[in-house]
């Protein structure tokens, strides 16, 4: 299964209203491996960001001046995330900017282009509810070293959501084991042969066959001689 981590800096909170990216950052995922093949794109917004927005992810007007407009790099970024399932935290944020830039150069919404899209930010509010769920307090919880993110970066915090989510579903490595080669999705089990054991049968004593008819006695008086046994012991004689 190919899997690309997916998270995005912004000028604001609004793409209705007219913010945009200023930056994509993708890390690669293959069958639970990271392979290194990541993407990651400043991106000149044509517009400057709000305070609050600059003080999340530091990306100035002028650092982004040069850089290339969504257009130039949406060619590359959308080959890259075809057919991939995209694994983003809060996915409704992200994706929402994501389809404001696409449906400024007439093309399809996100959600069309890619495999598939799950909200990791969701997934933890189900696995620990009722608890802060931001990536910081996820690598916090689940050990994940986030003592680099001084400011929020695309690419960095896409690498944290992958280590994240590998522990968050670490359960399912007890699955992924290696099934002599099988490729039908299907786990392999070794067959035992039983006939090796050898089971040890303890007899009863005659003090305990005593005391096991005496309860029987009663269980067949309570039901008023409905017992099963003592109807099979009757068609037997």
């Amino acid at each position: 299964m190919r899997q690309i981590f997916l998270d995005t800096e912004t000028t604001g909170l609004s793409p209705e209203s007219g913010d945009r990216l200023v930056e994509v950052g993708c890390v690669e995922m293959i069958n639970r491996q990271l392979t290194g093949e990541n993407k990651h794109f400043y991106v000149n917004p044509e517009r400057p960001s709000h305070e609050e927005a600059l003080k999340v992810h530091g990306l100035t007007e002028e650092f982004l001046a040069d850089k290339p407009l969504f257009s130039a790099i949406a060619d590359e970024l959308m080959d890259y995330l075809a057919g991939a399932e995209i694994i983003i935290h809060n996915a409704s944020f992200d994706v929402g900017f994501l389809n404001e830039e696409l449906k400024r150069l007439g093309r399809p919404p996100f959600a069309q282009s890619v495999g598939s899209i799950k909200d990791s930010l969701l997934m933890a509010r189900e696995m620990f509810p009722g608890k802060s769920n931001s990536l910081d307090a996820l690598c916090k919880r689940l050990e994940v070293d986030n003592s680099n993110r001084t400011l929020h970066g695309a690419l960095l915090d896409a690498g944290l959501l992958a280590e994240v989510y590998i522990r968050m579903t670490r359960g399912q490595d007890a699955l992924l084991i290696d099934a002599g080669g099988s490729s039908d999705g299907e786990l392999a089990i070794a067959a035992v042969d039983f006939a090796s054991f050898t089971l040890s049968v303890i007899e009863p004593s005659a003090d305990e066959l005593a005391a096991h008819d005496v309860v029987l006695a009663d269980l067949d008086k309570a039901s008023g001689g409905k017992t099963i046994w003592r109807a099979r012991e009757k068609t037997v004689a």
